[in-house]
């Protein structure tokens, strides 16, 4: 329902609009008139018609009868009668003073705008200022409107060129169907299905699977029985690699509130039980619709909480290192209204946030916005602009991983009751950009002398501020993993787990970017045991760490911190450009710098040695600048 232009509606349908005097002077038609105001008052709306009705049909020009008669029909849904109405009693007006003829046009705009007919409100307003006077201008309905077509006109005037496409059979199928999600590959679809709008017709996650050969989708199922439960399993959000999913459930035995949110793993191509995400997360009030990160280190979603800034609001977790999810906070007033801030969804590089709102400038009620993260912080957003919104409620947005398609919610309404719910999709506008592109990188994390499969984590790390931008998780029981992650340059992958020594990669130089089998080995702690030290930097000839290097460099720090029984050699190389004798002392100084680092920050020079090989010992034949580049390293070896 467009709440906005309904709120307008009941406005205006309830205040005082015309001065002293009626443009009659039958005192029964008058009084039958005003007997359907009481009524108006009242709510009684059905009856309030008839009271008008009547009125012209013993007086055919009372035109403040017409007026009031189409305003309720605008209120009830029927915006089409209510324009029939409004154009009766204008062609009855023609005579009449100017400021019944603007009323007149009044009306028709707002009809116009409940029907997405957005040029046509534009030149019934254009007149409608013209004919109105002071006092109606001074009036907060009208100021409203007046802000509210000055940003219809602006939009238009940019507006995209889309195409929505309602998704096949035999998708659709139900009466209701909401709120899809899908996994990075696009080739599996979740949503929320309901029968009906009755109260027993209660809500499941369904998920269907595409078929690249046949050019189709699957019949839709419920997605487990260990998820889809008696009680109403909503809203979801799922992580890149499909193993991480969130979704809302609501009048659950161990729910806080209303409705709370719940975190299901999948192992072995299974759900497993699903459990409430906590008090850290949940509230006693409503909380549902979450978006996952593609990482699954943030979780977004919209509540009514307390805490808020009125309505709904949208929250936000990040997840622990011990699992858990750290105290919901409120994303702010920037992005936060008095209104509701509802259906948030993260897109995969975890810096453009769509959501939709009624509380922002739109269309008349909940349009998507936009809000791009920069230094940390969510801006102003902004309205994706029409025909993405128009005058019918969008929500539940989600963009591929690919960049194709934006698949969304929407409803149909009839007497501004919901009657059905489809999913839609359109090619997503390229004038709209959602940064770099995004890279996938696939494989396996396994113990280097058992083979077996490691539970490990991976963390895409900006080399240039020391920012963790993704992390990511290999499954335990496979080793697999699936990264996606933006086109950024230079960032270090760090692949660490307890136990082990680390592996760490230059993303970039080791040509990670849509690797789709890379294997990596890690090394169970020993004697003897050795690692490349990557991301260590440099200027030439010089021995001082780059700001570069500080990644690296406290990951080396926190592995010992974390084995306090574990001693190194730090071991510097070179390689064979230049004198060897120099070369061995600048290797040697290399890694005094970086044990100079460690002891610094407080690890007992003891527990630090170091070494310095120059060019004797090349991983690479020295015959290209790749192969030279990889012989410049340091390597960290177990006592």
């Amino acid at each position: 329902m467009k709440t906005r232009l309904l709120s307008l509606a009941l406005f205006f349908l309830i205040s005082i609009t015309f001065g002293q005097g009626y443009s009659i002077i039958d005192n029964k038609a008058i009084r039958m008139h005003q007997e359907g105001d009481e009524l108006v008052q009242k709510r009684m709306y059905d009856e309030a018609i008839e009271k008008y009705k009547a009125s012209i049909q013993r007086e055919a020009g009372f035109l403040e009868s017409y007026i009031k008669w189409g305003r309720i029909l605008l209120t009830k849904g029927k915006p089409q009668e209510a324009v029939a109405v409004a154009e009766k009693g204008e062609a009855r007006a023609r005579q009449s003073k100017n400021q019944i003829k603007g009323e007149f046009k009044w009306l028709k705009v707002h009809c116009f705008l409940a029907m997405g007919m957005f040029l046509e409100a534009l030149l019934e307003y254009e007149e409608a200022s013209l004919l109105l006077d002071t006092s109606f201008k001074q009036r907060i309905d009208y100021r409203e409107t007046e802000s509210q077509m000055r940003f219809i006109g602006e939009q238009l005037e940019k507006s995209l060129s889309i195409e929505k496409q309602k998704l096949p059979d035999p998708l659709n199928g139900f009466s209701l169907q909401y709120f899809p999600v899908l996994t990075a590959d696009s080739k599996r679809i979740i949503f929320v299905k309901r029968d009906g709008l009755k109260n027993f017709e209660h809500e499941d996650l369904f998920t269907s699977y595409f078929s690249e050969e046949e050019n189709l989708w699957s019949q839709p199922e419920s997605i487990s029985n260990i998820i889809n439960t008696n009680y109403n399993e909503g809203t979801c959000t799922i992580s890149a690699d499909g193993k991480i999913l969130i979704f809302s459930s609501c009048e659950t035995p161990d729910s806080f509130g209303d409705c709370d949110l719940y975190i299901a793993y999948k192992i072995n191509d299974a759900w497993q039980r699903p459990a409430n995400m906590g008090k850290s997360v949940n509230s006693r009030s409503w909380d549902s619709q979450p978006s996952l990160s593609a990482d699954g280190r943030i979780l977004f979603f919209s509540s009514n909480r307390r805490g808020g800034f009125g309505g709904r609001d949208l929250w936000y977790s990040l997840r622990m290192p011990n699992g858990g999810w750290s105290e919901a906070k409120n994303l702010g007033n920037l992005v936060n209204t008095p209104k509701d801030e509802v259906s948030p969804f993260i897109y995969f590089n975890n810096e453009i946030l769509f959501f939709a709102s009624d509380g922002h400038r739109g269309f008349g009620g909940q349009d998507i916005f936009v809000s791009r993260v920069k230094e940390g912080v969510f801006t102003n957003p902004e309205n994706l602009g029409y025909p993405i919104n128009d005058h019918l409620d969008q929500f539940s947005l989600f963009i591929t991983a690919q960049r194709d398609y934006a698949y969304y919610t929407e409803n149909t309404y009839n007497e501004n009751m919901e009657e059905r719910s489809y999913l839609y999709k359109f090619k997503f506008p390229e004038e709209i950009s959602l940064g770099e592109n995004l890279i996938v990188t696939q494989g396996k994390v396994f113990n280097s002398k058992t083979g077996e499969p490691v539970d490990a984590r991976l963390s895409l790390v900006s080399l240039s501020n020391d920012s963790t931008l993704y992390e990511f998780r290999s499954d335990g029981k496979t080793g697999e993993f699936m990264m996606l992650y933006p086109d950024k340059s230079f960032s270090g992958l760090y692949v660490e787990k307890e136990g082990y020594l680390p592996k760490i990669y230059n993303v970039d130089r080791d040509n990670l970017k849509n690797q789709k089998d890379l294997l990596v080995s890690l090394v169970p702690i020993g004697s003897g045991e050795e690692f490349i030290f990557e991301n260590i930097f440099f200027d030439l000839d010089k021995d001082d760490l780059k700001p570069e290097s500080l990644s690296s460099l406290k990951r080396l720090y926190n592995f010992l911190i974390e084995n306090t029984k574990v001693a190194i050699t730090i071991i510097g190389h070179t390689d064979n450009q230049g004198n060897p004798v120099y070369n061995e002392s600048l290797s040697l100084r290399r890694a005094e710098s970086v044990k100079r680092f460690l002891i610094e920050k407080g690890v007992p020079e003891y527990r630090v040695g170091t070494d310095g090989k120059g060019d004797r010992e090349p991983i690479k034949p020295n015959d290209s600048p790749e192969n030279r580049a990889l012989n410049r390293r340091v390597t960290i070896s177990v006592k």
